[in-house]
Order: structure tokens, then C-alpha cells, then sequence
């Protein structure tokens, strides 16, 4: 009898095909997460070595009209749109969206005298459908008064670029610069900034943190590569002329939970190119609440159930096998992790119930378990922190980040049963008051040479 027959000899048959399925998948998973830490260096050396040859196009070269949706934000938007104003950028446009708010946010906006800035006040009943109807509003809004505006007029839609910026983000004003070398290429339609927590003050906020900077330094960064990195909902940069490509008549987002999975995904889908650019950041809130980060978990996890049906549109750009592969991996992530999740409470019921011994048979099972609960989590640490001692840092941040990733786990199983009873409602995410204690650190323009925007971190 050989290695491969005895690793789950004894149990039933039908838990040996799944462990077997999920064990399949595991591997998998690992050597996704390998291939884009390989793919992800290639990129950051790639940019770096163009951005030392210099040549390219700047920020003056684009008109940028970044949209801010906006719902009851009294509490964040004016210092959003403050620093908004603070933007390196030549030609800027400002178009806030004041989605029915029933508090003070009109007021604020009202209050500040910028003529960059512009207001797009929806009213009930058009009002609070979706940030994606109201993304919808204010892509119809730009297009029409740039092109009715003099000043405006005379950008092309492939020289406009659409930022969208939530109503508590807090963009790096050398975002613009960063930005507008990636757009250099025609080819590219939409360009995704790193996507950080700045209200990080405790563990929960700090693993947020993390878990957003895994997403932008390993995995956005590996598949910049080949040109298939998502759009975030915040920190999203956009070409107008893509964005009008994909429009269908109401708008170029639809109402999905997740709008921006669903939006990236359709560009690439159109034979756009979306890259990660992770010199520059957005730094947005954290939630401070397990119960309130739960409840925006599930709604992110059903959003990406809902995302399956795009799986028809992967084989439509042209692209590398392995990155065609890669995009079938990432829409069907929801299915394998709620496969693996099964697995694991399987495999307690059988240490339970049955008696089954719950340690690894042999070696190189344990290596493989602990490969794929923290490998990720401890190449992101090490990319955050930048520093010969980090690897020795990461090793022992990994430990509370692991635990953290594990809460929300959970959320997936709940996010199928709403989905599948066709529950689509969801709950606005509360803010907390701004703090400028909490301010990211601005930085010069010399540091867009470097590799990334991700300042090292000291442990929770």
C-alpha cells in the first residue's frame, strides 16, 4: 500500500473524495499564491525600472474627474473632499454625489468654495438605489458637462480619467502622477491604487489592514503582470473611453453587491488591461465592530457569488493560458473556499464522532496545512515591512492575522443562503469621526521610485 492510500484510510468514502477534492485545491491555492509572488516581483521591478527611465506621460497630460459617492457622510466628507482638493493634479474636477442624505452633508458641501468642486444633488425616488446607480448618475453627469463645458470640452475620453474615491478615503496626492504612467499605454483601462486602513489602532483594524495589503502587494500585483488586476471600490482609476465601452445604456456599473469586482472584471472581459499600482495609496476606515465587519463581509461574499455568472465572459480577450486560468481561479474562489470550509468541519465531526486521530498522517501534510494558512499572511507582512528583520516580525504577526481570517469564514456560508433566497438588501456602513491623528504620512514626489506605499508596521 502506498503513501497516497493510506493518507485517509478508514474513513468513509464519500469524506475520502472530498478531503481528496479539497487537498487538490489546497495545492492549487498554494501554488496560485506562489506564481503571483513571483509575477508580482517581475512587476514592481518592471515598474521601477520604467519609472527610472522616465519619458512618460504625466498627470497634466490627463483631465481627472474623480466621483465621490456620498449617504448621510457628515461625519467624513469634508475632510475627503479637503484633501481631495490637496490632489496634485492639473485639470481635476471634483463631482461629489449627494445620494439623498438626510444629515448635514449637503450643507458641508454647500459651505466649500472651490469651483473644481461639483455637486450632483439625487433626490428620492431616484436617490439611494445602490452605489452603483449613483456612479451610474454621475458617469452620465461628467460626460455631459464635459462635454457642453469650454474648458472641458476639448479632452478626449481616452485623456479623461474617472477616480472614484469614497466619502471616507484619503488619496495620496501624488496619486495622479503614479497613476497617469500606467495610462501611458492605451491598452490599459483601469489602474487600481493599494488600498490601506488609516484608523488602525487595535487589532481588528490592524488586520484589516493587512488583509488589504495581501490583496494589493501579492495578489493585484501579480496579476498586473498580465494585465487581469481587479478594481477595488475605492482607489479605482478609470479610462472614460473604457468605461463607455462597457456601458450598456444605463451606465457602465450594474447593481451588484460587489459593483467593482464586477465592473473590473467586465473591462478585462472587453479586452481592457487593469494593473495595480502600489506606490501610492488610499487610505480609508476600518471597522472597529467583529459585528459590523461581519455584516460587510457577507454582503462582499455574496457579491462575489453573484459574480460566478461573468465566468462565461473569460475566454473572450486574448490572453496567456495561465492568466485565462487565473481569471477562472478568481471568480470561482467563493465555491473552493466554502468547499474547504466543509472540509474542515467534516474533518472535526470525524475527530468527534468517530475517533478519528485529528494530526497529519505524515509530514508533508502538516508542511501543506501550514503553507496555505500562512504563507500568504507572512509574504505580505514581509513586503509591508521593508526591513532585514521583517521575515522575523512577520513570523509572529502572522499568528493574530490567522485568527482574524478565520472570523469572518462564516460569512461565506451566510452569503449562500441569502443569495440562493434571493435576499439582495443591504446595509450602509456606519462612520466614525475622522482623526488627523490618523493622517497617512505625505510623501515627496522623488518616493514614486520605490516599490510601494505599504510603510512597515509594528506588531498588534
Amino acid at each position: 500500500m502506498t503513501v497516497i492510500d493510506e493518507l485517509f484510510l478508514g474513513l468513509p468514502l464519500w469524506v475520502q473524495t472530498l478531503f481528496w477534492v479539497t487537498l487538490v485545491v489546497i495545492l492549487a491555492s498554494i501554488g496560485s499564491v506562489v506564481v503571483l509572488l513571483i509575477l508580482g516581483h517581475r512587476f514592481r521591478r518592471r515598474v521601477r525600472r520604467l519609472a527610472e527611465r522616465g519619458g512618460g506621460p504625466t498627470e497634466s497630460d490627463f483631465l481627472w474627474v474623480f466621483l465621490v459617492p456620498a449617504l448621510n457622510e457628515e461625519v467624513t466628507i469634508a475632510d475627503s473632499v479637503a484633501r481631495l482638493r490637496a490632489t496634485r493634479a492639473t485639470n481635476a474636477v471634483f463631482l461629489v454625489i449627494d445620494d439623498g442624505s438626510d444629515d448635514r452633508t449637503g450643507e458641508i458641501l454647500a459651505g466649500i468654495d472651490d469651483p473644481r468642486l461639483h455637486v450632483l444633488t439625487r433626490t428620492p425616488p431616484e436617490a439611494r438605489k445602490g452605489k452603483a446607480a449613483a456612479l451610474n448618475a454621475a458617469y452620465r453627469d461628467a460626460r455631459a458637462f464635459i462635454a457642453a463645458d469650454p474648458r472641458y470640452s476639448t479632452w478626449t475620453e481616452d485623456r479623461v480619467i474617472v477616480g472614484v474615491v469614497d466619502a471616507d478615503g484619503r488619496l495620496d496626492p501624488l496619486a495622479p502622477e503614479a497613476v497617469a504612467f500606467h495610462f501611458g499605454d492605451a491598452g490599459v483601462g483601469g489602474v487600481q491604487v493599494l488600498v490601506r486602513i488609516y484608523n488602525r489602532r487595535g487589532w481588528l483594524t490592524w488586520a484589516q489592514d493587512v488583509e488589504f495589503s495581501s490583496f494589493g502587494l501579492v495578489f493585484q500585483a501579480g496579476r498586473a503582470w498580465w494585465g487581469i488586476a481587479n478594481m477595488g471600490g475605492n482607489g479605482q482609476f478609470n479610462r472614460l473611453s473604457a468605461l463607455a465601452s462597457i456601458d450598456d445604456g444605463s451606465g457602465p456599473w450594474r447593481d451588484r453587491l460587489t459593483e467593482d469586482q464586477d465592473l473590473g472584471v467586465r473591462l478585462i472581459q472587453a479586452g481592457w488591461a487593469g494593473v495595480q499600482e502600489n506606490r501610492v495609496s488610499i487610505n480609508q476606515q476600518g471597522l472597529n465592530s467583529v459585528r459590523r465587519l461581519y455584516r460587510q463581509r457577507v454582503r462582499w461574499a455574496q457579491g462575489n457569488w453573484q459574480a460566478l455568472s461573468l465566468l462565461g465572459g473569460v475566454f473572450r480577450p486574448r490572453l496567456p493560458f495561465f492568466a485565462r486560468l487565473d481569471s477562472i481561479y478568481y471568480l470561482i474562489t467563493p465555491p473552493l473556499q466554502l468547499l474547504t470550509g466543509i472540509a474542515l468541519v467534516v474533518s472535526v465531526i470525524e475527530s468527534l464522532i468517530d475517533q478519528v486521530p485529528y494530526r497529519p498522517s505524515y509530514w508533508w501534510v502538516l508542511i501543506i496545512f501550514l503553507g496555505l494558512s500562512f504563507g500568504p499572511g507572512v509574504a505580505t507582512l514581509v513586503l509591508r515591512g521593508g526591513r532585514w528583520y521583517s521575515p522575523f516580525v512577520a513570523i509572529v504577526q502572522v499568528i493574530p492575522y490567522t485568527v482574524y481570517s478565520w472570523l469572518t469564514f462564516g460569512a461565506l456560508a451566510v452569503s449562500v443562503v441569502r443569495q440562493l433566497s434571493g435576499r439582495t438588501s443591504w446595509a450602509k456602513t456606519p462612520r466614525e469621526a475622522a482623526d488627523d491623528a490618523d493622517a497617512p504620512v505625505l510623501r515627496s514626489a522623488d518616493s514614486l521610485s520605490g516599490e510601494s506605499a505599504a510603510p512597515a508596521d509594528s506588531p498588534p
